[in-house]
């Protein structure tokens, strides 16, 4: 199968691009910044699979036009696309008393209306071939969590774009569902997250302990999959146990 990976450079989607590459899938996937990061990230999926497909294209998911034209160059690369992975995200934390409406917007734009402008590039494809696999990537941020209003704005949206999905094209052969990570080490849980909340983690998630990033990629990797072709609209927690946040 081909994948697309959006923010596919670090962290969960660095994780997933190499994933579904080791397990013999061709992937594209999109990077913001860092082009040495990305060419990092492709030389090890190669490095996993000597023969493995792997491209990187620098995208801002905010900008429609950006999406439009990075998709059409993938499909014409790959010939289709059958997985579609969003999880391109940015948190910009505040109070809501102190927020702006640019720490608002870019975090929405970003996070929800970036996915939505990916999934309805990539739709008419999927539906012509009656099959594709969207996994939308969340996070335990979805039912709130304190300063973070944009990102857990942003993230709760993403439940309601992917049940929407799921109603409306799980006849046309294409699932969506959401994997929802809890606490992995990655840079946003690094720069975005306090002590305290790093602390409340380790003490109270019954698995006792962080998560690892395969463990996220391979369950995005089996949505993917024969194994989840009757998966439709789901969110599966990835978190150890824990599925609340202060």
């Amino acid at each position: 199968m081909i994948f697309f990976v959006t923010g596919g450079s670090r962290g969960i989607g660095e994780a997933i691009v190499r994933q579904a590459a080791c397990e013999g899938h061709d992937v594209a996937f999109t990077y913001l910044e860092s082009e040495e990061r990305a060419r990092r990230v492709v030389q090890a999926a190669r490095g996993s699979r000597p023969d493995a497909r792997c491209e990187a294209y620098q995208l801002d998911v905010s900008s429609s036009a950006a999406v439009e034209r990075v998709a059409d160059r993938v499909l014409e690369d790959f010939g289709g696309v059958d997985v579609v992975v969003c999880n391109a995200g940015v948190n910009k934390n505040n109070l809501v008393v102190s927020m702006s409406d640019e720490e608002w917007d870019g975090v929405l734009r970003t996070n929800l209306t970036g996915a939505f402008y990916v999934c309805r590039q990539f739709l008419p494809t999927m539906l012509a071939q009656r099959f594709g696999r969207i996994v939308l990537v969340s996070s335990l941020g979805h039912a709130g969590v304190s300063g973070q209003a944009n990102y857990c704005a942003s993230k709760a949206g993403l439940h309601g774009l992917c049940a929407t999905l799921a109603k409306e094209y799980g006849r046309k052969g294409i699932t969506a569902n959401l994997v929802v990570p809890g606490f992995f080490d990655t840079d946003m849980t690094r720069d975005g997250m306090s002590e305290a909340n790093k602390a409340f983690w380790l003490q109270y998630c019954p698995a006792g302990r962080m998560g690892e990033l395969q463990e996220v990629a391979r369950t995005a990797t089996f949505l993917a999959g024969e194994g989840a072709s009757f998966i439709n609209g789901q969110a599966l927690a990835v978190n150890g146990g824990l599925d609340w946040a202060p």
